[in-house]
């Protein structure tokens, strides 16, 4: 097969491939061999159609077939070889194709568009400064964890009488006469959620076994609250305009645990702190861990800036590129497509900057680091509700479950490639290292 490559101009070139009878005519007469073994044609036993049959009823489609797989296969092999850095993939140049005529023809000529990425240097260097953040971590901050820790780890108490975040249970009885008044037992009502003032007010200090009116719709002011608490629909609980009571039988309360021994060991079982003293420090160790997960966030996002700065001019063959994705893209209408191209082309140069990086600084991602950071991240998930220490066997389960779908395993893959540049440039730019508190470190993001 003949295969040939214009001048690259402007990032854009043209394949030209010529094929010859000997590089399609050996596959074509196996696939026409194989058809004949399983035509079933009347007139003749299984596996002996004459071949002649079989060429005039399937040779044009199977020679199609063959010549298009052949092309594709070449075509691939010859950009590797060459070692051309195609962006997109290949499009057909139907100007420069010649017509296709099978049954005359046993040379064709295909030619295709390809457009190569630029010349760029996206490594950094100590020209580069790139500010490497540490969180200071506050009396404040400590606070809040041992707070949240005592909370999460107290228990529920009778209470007697009712405080804005008692959880109250009773009977609810709309105030009317007849078989079809409303009547809920073991109706569960919480203060803290009462919209009206008023009536939040008339519940606050009751006790056990007092009766409180109200008007539930003005309590809640929400139709969707109110069917709820009575078990009706909402388009019921919309018209609802009666009274009811609310007889107490139960006040339970939330309270938090006392800052001792029995709550360290809860936290932090058998690596249990001895004293409050130490639970603060373990407690403030453990935020600094948490936070150094952050500033390496932030850190790797300047680092990503600062390359994207350097490609921010770089040309690209854009018309080729929006041709390829409508292409690849047939639902995509031209108003989308103007509208997302600048982003699309934002990721391309991030994805050419990457690949550059990894081959420079030799970086592979192995399967161990795979499933370390999908654990990192299936901890992080869980500390978002509050839950601090999973057991290893969890967050491995956990990990090993986000990792069976593709989409979550691709991108777990693309930031352990990218945490990994990061780290390789560490140690080439110039870093300035800064103490920033808490709310300032946030701001940094809203900006």
């Amino acid at each position: 097969m003949k295969i040939e490559l214009s001048e690259i101009k402007d990032l854009m070139g043209v394949i030209t491939m010529t094929v010859e009878p000997q590089d399609y005519q050996d596959e074509v007469q196996k696939e026409m061999k194989q058809i004949r073994q399983k035509a079933n044609i009347p007139g003749f036993r299984p596996g002996m159609v004459p071949l002649g049959i079989v060429k005039k009823m399937y040779g044009k489609g199977i020679m199609a077939d063959v010549i298009n797989k052949t092309i594709g296969q070449k075509l691939g092999e010859y950009i590797e070889n060459e070692k051309l850095n195609v962006l997109g993939d290949p499009m057909p140049n139907e100007e420069k194709t010649p017509a296709i005529n099978f049954d005359t023809d046993d040379t064709f000529t295909f030619a295709f568009d390809i457009a190569v990425a630029p010349e760029f240097d996206a490594n950094l260097s100590g020209k580069n400064k790139i500010t490497h953040y540490t969180i200071t971590v506050s009396d404040e901050m400590v606070d809040n964890q041992v707070k949240s820790y005592a909370e999460r780890f107290g228990e529920y108490v009778e209470a007697d009488e009712v405080k804005e975040n008692d959880v109250i249970k009773g009977l609810l009885k709309e105030v009317k006469d007849g078989a079809d008044a409303i009547q809920k037992e073991n109706a569960v009502l919480n203060p803290m959620y009462i919209k009206s003032k008023t009536i939040q007010k008339k519940f606050l200090s009751a006790k056990k076994g007092d009766v409180i009116k109200f008007n539930p719709m003005k309590a809640f002011e929400s139709e969707v609250e109110v069917s709820s608490l009575l078990g009706i629909s909402k388009e019921a609980a919309k018209e609802l305009k009666a009274d009811f009571t609310f007889e107490i039988q139960s006040i339970t309360r939330h309270e938090a645990a006392k800052i001792d021994a029995e709550l360290f060991a809860k936290v932090y079982s058998e690596n249990a702190p001895k004293n409050e003293k130490e639970f603060r420090a373990k407690v403030k160790a453990e935020i600094e861990e948490n936070m150094a997960e952050d500033t390496k966030y932030k850190f790797g996002l300047d680092v990503k800036a600062a390359i994207m700065k350097k490609m921010e001019k770089l040309p690209m063959p854009e018309e080729f590129l929006k041709r390829w994705v409508k292409t690849t893209n047939e639902k995509l209408t031209d108003e989308e497509l103007e509208r997302d191209f600048p982003a699309m082309l934002t990721e391309l140069k991030w994805h050419l900057a990457k690949d550059q990086l990894m081959k420079k600084y030799d970086i592979k991602v192995e399967k161990d680091e795979v499933e370390a950071y999908a654990k990192e991240v299936a901890r992080m998930q869980f500390m978002q509700y509050g839950l601090m220490h999973i057991e290893d066997q969890y967050l491995t389960s956990y990990a090993q479950e986000m990792l069976k779908k593709e989409d979550q395993l691709r991108g777990i893959v693309e930031r352990v490639a990218e945490n990994k540049i990061y780290d390789a440039l560490k140690a080439v730019v110039k870093i300035d290292e800064k103490a920033i508190s808490h709310e300032d470190f946030g701001k940094l993001f809203a900006e």
